[in-house]
């Protein structure tokens, strides 16, 4: 289903001292640093897995999801998402796809929510009958009946994420990309979310990928973590493997897997 292979990416960033000084040779001589995001890349996911794909800040999980996603294109190594090359069959591979970026809105700012569904409902060529039937479905799930009517600029985070949860799947997508999902939301919108998550994946077997900071949202959804740290990854397996390679047997038996990550980013040097 996706398989990265060797996927490298490169950024060229600017840089200079402070002062004002260095303000102005700027203008004339401008520094640049190179940061690898990703280095020699490479896993493969299967149909219908639930992946936790995680890391800190920085580690290089985004511009994984950007690359699966179409967005970016790797400086060197291949990847392919259902048999496509994301970034060259664009048009095709977002038909097949849904994707959550927790700081970033697919929705229109100014107008209603549901506005914004039926523009997504005609970009993606959904028929009448299953847009209803979908967006039935998300409305209950998620519970947006109230909101559906409001702009976006009007909503709370929390409830703008739930709409950009419900708008990522109203065309069907086989896969569904989670970058930060839950993040702003309460306690009983996370567990609405997660709950909808894990249906998604047992009534169609959507492969899903997600990555946060939200070590709950790991363990409630995810079967399986792959964790990157300075664009390279360093395990790929069960929780239960990555508590035991945490080290030491009070990591291996703790129920708080946020001291679990604690130590074992301590341990491998990535923070």
């Amino acid at each position: 289903m996706i398989t990265m292979e060797h996927v490298c990416k490169s950024y060229k960033v600017a840089k200079r001292k402070a002062g004002i000084g260095e303000v102005c040779k700027s203008f004339f001589r401008r520094e640049h640093e190179v940061v690898h995001a990703l280095q020699d890349v490479s896993f493969t996911i299967g149909e219908g897995e639930m992946v936790g794909y995680i890391g800190p800040n920085g580690a290089g999980k985004s511009s994984t999801i950007k690359i699966l996603s179409g967005i970016l294109t790797p400086d060197s190594g291949s990847c392919t998402v259902d048999g496509r090359i994301p970034w060259k069959n664009r048009t095709e591979h977002v038909k097949n796809i849904g994707v959550v970026f927790g700081q970033r809105s697919q929705l229109w700012w100014d107008i209603p929510v549901i506005d914004s569904f039926e523009l997504l409902k005609e970009i993606y060529s959904v028929s009448k009958e299953n847009y209803n039937r979908k967006l039935e479905e998300l409305t209950e799930l998620l519970q947006l009946s109230e909101i559906l009517k409001t702009p976006t600029r009007q909503l709370s985070l929390g409830q703008r994420m739930r709409c950009e949860v419900a708008a990522s799947l109203l065309h069907e997508p086989k896969i569904l990309f989670l970058d930060e999902p839950t993040i702003g939301l309460d306690a009983v919108s996370k567990l609405a979310v997660r709950d909808f998550i894990k249906k998604m994946n047992r009534e169609h077997n959507t492969t899903v990928i997600l990555t946060t900071h939200d070590m709950q949202d790991i363990e409630a959804i995810a079967e399986r973590v792959i964790l990157i740290g300075k664009g390279q990854i360093l395990l790929d397996g069960s929780l239960q493997e990555l508590r035991t390679a945490a080290g030491g047997q009070d990591a291996q038996e703790s129920l708080n897997l946020d001291h679990v990550m604690a130590a074992l980013y301590k341990k491998l040097d990535i923070m």
